[in-house]
């Protein structure tokens, strides 16, 4: 750490140097022996352990640890030797000076930026980093005329940001040549193969074959430097038994069974379970995101499920469903007797308008959105051409989706994207769907329901003694209040005993929490991670 802290004094006088790019030339950072030397230059283990007190792992891919990693990559564990070496052999100019851009507005991002700036200076490499302003997406993303010889059209030799990923497909997708967000990485035939072979399938098992291929080129290639993952931080009261229930992403909808949990009896005797996520204004909807807020974990049922690795794994609302040879058509079967809260029967009609309505909404996930746009008569749909979406079939209890492309994505989609009721929400404006009554009050389709809300202040859910799995826990009451992550009211009702059950990828978070006695603090590894994107194309 005295190490580290000496590298950070001495990197005043390189702020001051500009790139020294000229126009039209082969971009260095084309050369893979320079992006493997600044992978060797930089101690993240170290810049972890220190800067984000070990609330982090350090990256050697952009898959993060679990079961859709390959083992034996190279972890470019700090070198600083090898990457001088390389630098020599790859004929590199010590004039030349990188340009890192970000987006961020928080210390740590600075704090990281200046040490990577004192570990690249000690072998060699000028960089000097800035914040962007203004529009982002057209400074960050704009891709070239050309795909193959650019030149470049955004101004960066390097860009550090964060991929959040709900699919594996999120991850690497926008490295193919030509796709919409691709300013840096030229295409390469092999390359786009790859990615290529990941999309070709809704086969997991060789999905997930696919995809090692794909790591194993991009950790030798080194098309996007990793830096490290984020994880997510479950915290948990000693009033909790959860029956050992796997941990999963937070973010989005998994198999948690929260209707298994046990909970001990509150100050006032009850098994009332206490969290965040609760309403300011409106309950936030599903369609942005399917899981994040604590609501939609408990309050909607799925179709199916997926398990904590998110890969889809059984039927909820569906009794049952099948895919097709071809990946083209996917049939699900309801179950019988299933109701909304308010006792109207679930229906496939409500299953085939909340994928209608929800294509409308501006809002809607990409991922969810892709989903809906591969499917027979979506354009049509979707240009008021047609009255509704003719690949959606319903035969009584049974809804088919027949798709006109393929979308490795589809059971995912299912897996997060819950029905909505049709007769409480058919008359809404999917345009303003936010802004709809029905998230002041939702009626939902899961174990709890909602009780009583006062916004801004509470929302109480009981059991729902229509749902059709009971389970075996006994919590019988959960009470959220209106905080969430980053939220200063996050730790201090936490510390209040208003808290049993929460999640945060805030380092400051984590410390505060991980100190209470009451509380117990589990790391989950989770899509998310923290990158340098390399820009290879000529610099204009």
């Amino acid at each position: 750490m005295k190490r580290l802290g000496v590298l950070l004094i001495i990197v005043a006088l390189m702020i001051s140097f500009a790139p020294t790019s000229i126009a039209g030339e082969k971009n260095v950072l084309a050369d893979v022996r320079i992006r493997q030397a600044i992978a060797y230059a930089i101690d993240m283990d170290a810049l972890v352990a220190s800067l984000m007190e070990g609330k982090a792992v350090a990256a050697n891919s952009l898959t993060p640890n679990g079961e859709w990693k390959v083992s034996g990559l190279n972890n470019y564990t700090y070198n600083p030797a090898k990457a001088k070496a390389l630098l020599k052999a790859a004929g590199w100019n010590q004039s030349k000076v990188l340009d890192v851009v970000y987006y961020y507005g928080d210390q740590l991002t600075v704090d990281l930026m200046t040490a990577i700036q004192a570990y690249l200076g000690e072998v060699g490499i000028k960089m000097r980093f800035r914040k962007l302003e203004g529009d982002l997406a057209s400074q960050l993303w704009t891709t070239p005329k050309d795909p193959v010889n650019g030149p470049s059209v955004v101004d960066w030799d390097l860009a550090y940001a964060a991929i959040a990923a709900l699919t594996m497909h999120e991850y690497y997708n926008r490295f193919q040549g030509g796709a919409g967000s691709n300013s840096h990485t030229p295409a390469v035939p092999e390359l786009d193969k790859l990615i290529t072979a990941t999309n070709a399938t809704v086969d997991l098992d060789k999905q997930k074959a696919a995809f090692y291929k794909l790591q194993r080129y991009e950790n030798e290639q080194l098309f996007n430097i990793p830096l490290y993952y984020q994880q997510v931080f479950i915290y948990e009261s000693d009033r909790i038994d959860r029956k050992s229930i796997p941990y999963g992403n937070e973010q989005f909808a998994y198999d948690w069974r929260i209707i298994d949990w046990d909970i001990k009896p509150d100050a006032n005797g009850k098994r009332t379970l206490y969290s965040n996520g609760g309403p300011i204004e409106f309950f936030e909807t599903v369609f942005v995101n399917p899981g994040y807020y604590m609501p939609q974990k408990f309050l909607f049922d799925r179709l199916i499920v997926a398990d904590e690795n998110l890969t889809p794994k059984k039927g909820q609302l569906a009794s049952k469903y099948s895919v097709s040879a071809d990946g083209l058509s996917i049939e699900f079967v309801l179950r019988d007797g299933i109701t909304w809260h308010d006792g109207v029967p679930i229906t496939t009609e409500d299953v085939k308008f909340t994928v209608e309505y929800s294509a409308k909404v501006p809002q809607l996930n990409a991922v969810a959105a892709n989903t809906y746009s591969c499917l027979q008569g979506y354009q049509a749909y979707i240009q008021g051409k047609a009255a509704e979406i003719s690949g959606i079939v319903i035969d009584g209890n049974k809804i088919t989706f027949n798709f006109e492309k393929l979308d490795p994505n589809a059971l995912l989609t299912f897996s997060q994207w819950p029905p909505l009721p049709k007769h409480l929400l058919n008359n809404t404006d999917p345009l303003q769907a936010q802004r709809a009554s029905y998230w002041q009050a939702p009626i939902g389709s899961g174990p709890f329901k909602l009780e009583k809300v006062s916004m801004n202040n509470y929302a109480t859910f009981i059991r729902y003694k229509g749902y059709w799995d009971q389970g075996v826990g006994n919590i019988e009451r959960i009470q959220l209040y209106p905080s969430s992550e980053s939220d200063p009211n996050l730790v201090i009702n936490t510390e209040a005993g208003l808290v049993d059950y929460a999640f945060s990828k805030t380092v400051s978070d984590v410390t505060a929490i991980e100190k209470m006695v009451h509380m117990n603090v589990h790391p989950v590894d989770i899509r998310y991670t923290r990158l340098f994107y390399v820009n290879k194309f000529p610099r204009k």
